[in-house]
């Protein structure tokens, strides 16, 4: 601790590179606890999706639709409790939200808008979504109503929306588009999760009538997939197998899975999200380490003179190596606190911006645990970019870094 005055001085005299050292490392930084808390909101919503739901859709492709027909087939399965038409609707807020909406192509849409957005039969989808919490005046006020909608609360937070507001959605899905215009929606009730009992509930999704869509595409008779609630959790497979029996002579075959395992495929139609962010933050870390061992080995290269002297006046290669490494351990704090701060302070901004949402995300949260990885990563990168140079100072000989280079 009473050499570390003298590490800050070293630090302070090239205090240009040291600022640019930092900076770069806690872009690092930033960009890796950036992604994770994105892929833990993921993996954390995946993971909420109940064990007594199953989701039936199209054998061939989760964008293949399936007949209105064969739900009453599915609830005839011994174990099916209720069925529950659910269509994924891909509406996103027109960019010109004043007054009356336009017709508008993909040009009128604002993109940084996007949301989740379900059409369900809504008495049995609520019925089967116990964490899904509305007040029962909402509830009642907005069945009867085909172009009422209930709004998760972050959600409707985040886009200034309350009960009785009046917005519209067109989907960027051109079958799913009205030849009036997009589809005009009023805020009904307000969604809370009850997260005592179901704790990772989201609720930033905005759910709509199913008949609304159906009767304004001309009463359409299909749908993207059945939410199917069971009995007992245990028996998933076996009743997963029992439905897909079902239909396995039929024009469209189906394919049951748990929920959770449906979000998990549904997300990998983008690819596959973790690995292409893991591989980037990966990129970007071995760059930065090696921006940053330069840095400590010109630090080194130019101090040749002065760590001989320290050799000769007595200190030992030992004590040499560790102010080497204390410099780089340093870098690392420092570039964790900045780094750590700026995603607070971004995601802070993004969560607190009205009308924007991150991959659809209208809530990202930094986790403790993405945090502290992000500060060992940090740390990890000081050490192993200090780990050379240090050595290098341990093993030098006072006569040959006394030598002119």
């Amino acid at each position: 601790m009473k050499f570390l005055p003298f590490v800050f001085k070293h630090l302070r005299a090239s205090w240009v590179r040291t600022s640019s050292t930092v900076v770069a490392m806690a872009l690092c930084v930033f960009l890796f606890c950036t992604l994770q808390s994105v892929l833990a909101q993921f993996a954390n919503f995946v993971s909420s999706r109940s064990p007594r739901r199953l989701v039936t859709r199209n054998a061939v492709s989760l964008l293949s639709v399936i007949p209105l027909t064969y739900a009453p087939r599915i609830e005839r399965v011994p174990g099916v409790k209720r069925v529950a038409a659910t269509f994924g609707f891909g509406g996103v807020l027109p960019a010109r939200k004043e007054g009356k909406a336009d017709a508008g192509s993909a040009e009128d849409t604002d993109w940084t808008a996007v949301f989740q957005n379900l059409a369900v039969d809504a008495e049995p989808y609520f019925a089967m979504s116990p964490e899904l919490v509305v007040p029962p005046a909402q509830f009642r006020d907005f069945m009867p109503d085909l172009r009422g909608c209930l709004v998760g609360r972050q959600l409707a937070e985040k886009f200034g929306w309350k009960v009785g507001d009046r917005f519209h959605l067109q989907s960027f899905v051109t079958g799913l588009r009205k030849k009036d215009g997009p589809f005009e929606f009023v805020v009904r009730g307000l969604i809370d999760a009850d997260l005592a009992q179901y704790p990772g509930t989201e609720t930033n999704v905005m759910y709509f009538h199913y008949r609304y869509l159906s009767e304004s595409l001309g009463n359409m008779r299909w749908t993207t997939f059945f939410t199917v609630e069971i009995d007992d959790p245990a028996r998933a497979g076996e009743l997963a197998a029992a439905i897909d029996a079902e239909f396995e002579n039929s024009g469209e075959q189906t394919l049951t899975e748990t929920e959770s395992a449906f979000s998990a495929n549904f997300m990998a139609l983008v690819g596959d999200l973790a690995g292409l962010l893991n591989g980037v933050g990966l990129g970007v870390c071995f760059t930065i380490l090696l921006v940053t061992a330069n840095t400590m080995s010109m630090a080194v290269r130019e101090r040749r003179t002065e760590i001989a002297v320290l050799k000769t006046v007595g200190f030992k290669g030992g004590q040499v190596m560790r102010l080497v490494v204390a410099e780089a351990l340093l870098l690392g704090v420092a570039a964790a606190a900045l780094g750590i701060g700026g995603t607070y302070w971004a995601l802070a901004a993004l969560n607190g911006a009205r009308g924007q949402t991150l991959l659809g995300l209208a809530h990202v949260e930094l986790r403790p645990v993405v945090a502290l990885f992000g500060a060992s990563a940090a740390l990890g990168l000081g050490l192993a970019a200090g780990a050379m140079p240090a050595w290098g100072a341990y093993r030098a000989k006072v006569t040959e870094m006394l030598r002119n280079p």
